[in-house]
């Protein structure tokens, strides 16, 4: 039989790797069948459920340990659309379930209760934009992974459900800006698709003509000379994004936000 290290010996080797109380929240987004779709994680021996997220390597910035907790759930890399939209910390108090989850983020055998009374947990939230047909779900022995509809999210920690909000605010107020479906469609898509998807960030149906024109102006998208074969009387015609202007937009937008800093 295996022994088992002692808690203190688990606990050292968890703080030599990680800093501890400083984490990242993850909101991972995907979209299927006309709805954002969120990735919520939960322990075994809970009800409710968490972002996925974790503690930051003293090896590795904030970005990547987004990334790589993006990986490690999803088996996507960084082709996710990645970006930091918020930071808070936070008043460690005992007995307070959600600081004894972000403290098993560290995965020890066993948090003492004074543990969670030393100071304050400091959480970067990331939000990631994937592609929902592309993702492996591999969740960990002790948890759970599962896709939930953003409009029917169930039982959540304290201040997850406030992050996922905010997150969805941020995107209203760059939707203009980035071509948010780059990173949820796949290369080839048609523009019911698209329009679908800015209808579900926006929360409000939008109009045909005018948003196929809009997107067109704008010279994100560019039509192809295909269409897809739905059956006998439908062939819409498929549209992929100008890869150049998309990564330029994306630059673009980094450096106002550092510029904001």
């Amino acid at each position: 039989m295996e022994r088992k290290a002692p808690f203190t010996e688990s606990m050292n080797r968890a703080v030599e790797t990680f800093v501890p109380y400083i984490s990242v929240d993850c909101i991972i987004m995907g979209f299927d069948a006309g709805c954002i779709k969120i990735l919520l994680c939960k322990r075994k021996e809970s009800d409710k459920w968490l972002l996925t997220g974790g503690f930051i390597r003293r090896d590795e910035g904030p970005d990547d340990s987004a990334y790589r907790i993006l990986e490690s759930k999803t088996g996507i890399g960084r082709d996710g659309f990645l970006k930091q939209f918020y930071f808070f910390n936070k008043k460690c108090n005992a007995g307070d379930d959600e600081n004894l989850m972000m403290l098993k983020r560290l995965d020890v055998e066993e948090i003492p209760e004074n543990m969670v009374n030393l100071g304050r947990f400091v959480s970067l939230s990331y939000y990631l934009l994937v592609k929902y047909q592309d993702v492996e779900i591999a969740a960990e022995e002790y948890e759970e992974l599962e896709w939930f509809d953003i409009n029917a999210l169930p039982e959540l920690y304290g201040t997850h459900g406030m992050l996922i909000n905010l997150a969805v605010s941020e995107i209203r107020k760059q939707v203009g800006f980035i071509p948010f479906g780059y990173e949820l469609l796949p290369d080839k898509f048609t523009m019911p698709e698209l329009r679908s998807i800015y209808e579900a960030i926006l929360g409000r149906e939008l109009d045909r003509r005018n948003f196929q024109r809009k997107m067109l102006s704008i010279g994100y998208i560019q039509p192809l000379n295909e269409v897809r074969k739905e059956g006998a009387h439908k062939s819409p015609h498929l549209y992929t994004f100008v890869k150049e202007k998309y990564r330029a937009a994306k630059i673009k937008d980094v450096q106002l936000m550092s510029n904001n800093l």
